[in-house]
């Protein structure tokens, strides 16, 4: 699998991008904070998409809250490509980057609906906690959300 630097307004991006919301949306109504193409490409969000061969298998996507901390942004893997390690592969990618910025945390958010099961278990996992609401976020009874600590122990 290959990870890459990529923009997430590529036509390439299009189909599984309109996929994630399109089912966040469903799911969660006006309590899914996933971004689109646009509010991905501003300059506080690095983007990654995970590839075997010319198959796109997902994304995610990391922003700059402050000097100090990050935010794991809407991360996907696609349909066909579950189970397989691209959410594993672009987590550890993402985390790796955090670490490499020198952040001191990376936070989420995601939804506590039946189908962020496994993406919960996957972030706890890799050593994410729960917390309570940062940045601009308000909890609710839809929305969870975790943070890592990145300082060396």
């Amino acid at each position: 699998m290959e990870i890459r630097r990529d923009d997430p307004t590529a036509p390439h991006v299009a189909g599984l991008l309109a996929h994630h919301l399109a089912e966040l949306r469903g799911e969660m109504a006006d309590f899914a904070f996933a971004l689109d193409a646009t509010g991905l490409a501003v300059p506080e969000v690095t983007f990654w998409t995970a590839w075997r061969g010319e198959v796109l298998t997902g994304f995610v996507a990391l922003k700059q809250l402050d000097p100090q901390h990050g935010e794991l942004k809407s991360m996907r893997a696609a349909p066909e490509a579950r189970g397989t390690g691209v959410g594993r592969a672009l987590l550890d990618h993402v985390i790796g980057e955090a670490r490499a910025r020198g952040y001191d945390r990376l936070s989420l958010e995601t939804g506590t609906a039946a189908l962020h099961a496994p993406a919960g278990a996957l972030y706890r996992s890799a050593g994410f906690i729960d917390t309570d609401a940062f940045a601009d976020y308000r909890p609710s009874p839809h929305n969870q959300f975790f943070t890592l600590s990145l300082r060396e122990s």
